[in-house]
């Protein structure tokens, strides 16, 4: 008969259990993957989500331009974090974390009611100081089938762009980096890119970038992408409902329109909210209050290092 002993090592780092990552090697080659691995991982990615891109006009032709913003940003991060990562590490894209749970469900559920409730309580605050009203539009025209369809464009463009910003490319660097390391850089490039939006000023770049560092600490705390989803989503979903501006553009949903009597300083102007100094005060709200609420967090299967303890990340 063989005797086995199966004394554990005291000195042998087991790490985590092996089904993190399905396999310890795999494990091992995250850890020990050197920066130019990185570096080629990274430019991979942003060439296949520049790639994608090309598809934008062939959606645009075909049906229109809010689908081409919103399932086209959502092919490319689809498409950047799915090959990436099954070319360079045989991942599937879940791990990211877009596992389905109950806990996912309920991460998401928590995100939209934070996003929202927030965007809501922003827009209803100048209504109640006599600063802000909602009215009617006439000749408008209000369908249900409209309502549920932008709905879910949000949602595509929501995931589509927490996948990019948030997603493989992000978490790699915060194993290699460091999570702080990663989350204001990530955050400027997010802000960055939407200045391009239409009417976009110099406070609303500071206010996406602000955005940019409350979902990239809305997955450190969950460990999974289903919380900032929630909150993009939430936020986005509700400011049109309102009549306003969504980051620059007029989506026309509902039968009214809000009007200010603010500054463009405080309402945004054409922007919409966001270029303004609500959106800065309420987005600081909502940052704190997320600092302080109870998240139950996945295990992370890409940046490894987020499953360690962090007191910063402890509500």
């Amino acid at each position: 008969m063989d005797l086995q002993d199966n004394t554990p090592n005291p000195f042998e780092d087991a790490g985590p259990p092996a089904d993190v990552w399905g396999n310890r090697s795999a494990r091992d080659e995250a850890r020990n993957l050197d920066k130019w691995g990185v570096l080629l991982r990274l430019g991979f990615f942003v060439f296949l989500f520049i790639a994608s891109e090309y598809l934008a006009p062939l959606l645009n032709w075909a049906f229109g331009k809010l689908v081409a913003g919103t399932v086209g940003l959502c092919l490319g991060g689809l498409v950047a974090n799915t090959l990436t990562m099954r070319i360079f590490d045989r991942r599937p894209l879940s791990d990211i974390g877009l596992e389905g749970s109950r806990l996912s469900a309920r991460n998401f559920f928590t995100g939209t009611v934070f996003g929202g409730g927030t965007a809501a309580l922003m827009l209803i605050t100048p209504i109640l100081g006599g600063v802000g009203r909602i009215v009617p539009k006439p000749h408008s025209d209000f369908q249900w089938a409209s309502l549920l369809f932008y709905l879910l464009m949000i949602l595509l463009a929501a995931a589509g762009e927490e996948m990019i910003f948030r997603g493989y490319a992000f978490q790699i660097l915060i194993e290699k980096l460091g999570a702080y390391s990663t989350l204001l850089p990530m955050a400027v490039l997010f802000g960055l890119l939407h200045g391009a939006n239409p009417n976009a000023t110099p406070l609303a770049v500071f206010n996406t970038i602000l955005w940019g560092v409350i979902l990239g600490y809305a997955f450190l705390r969950s460990r999974d992408l289903w919380l900032p989803i929630g909150l993009h989503f939430g936020w986005n979903a509700v400011l049109p409902l309102f009549g306003v501006n969504l980051s620059g553009f007029t989506i026309d949903l509902t039968r009214y329109s809000y009007q200010w009597d603010l500054l463009p300083l405080w309402s945004g102007g054409d922007y919409g909210p966001e270029g303004g100094l609500l959106t800065t005060i309420f987005a600081v709200a909502v940052f704190f209050a997320l600092l302080r609420t109870p998240i139950k967090p996945q295990t992370a299967r890409i940046a490894l290092s987020l499953n360690e303890p962090d007191p910063l990340l402890l509500p």
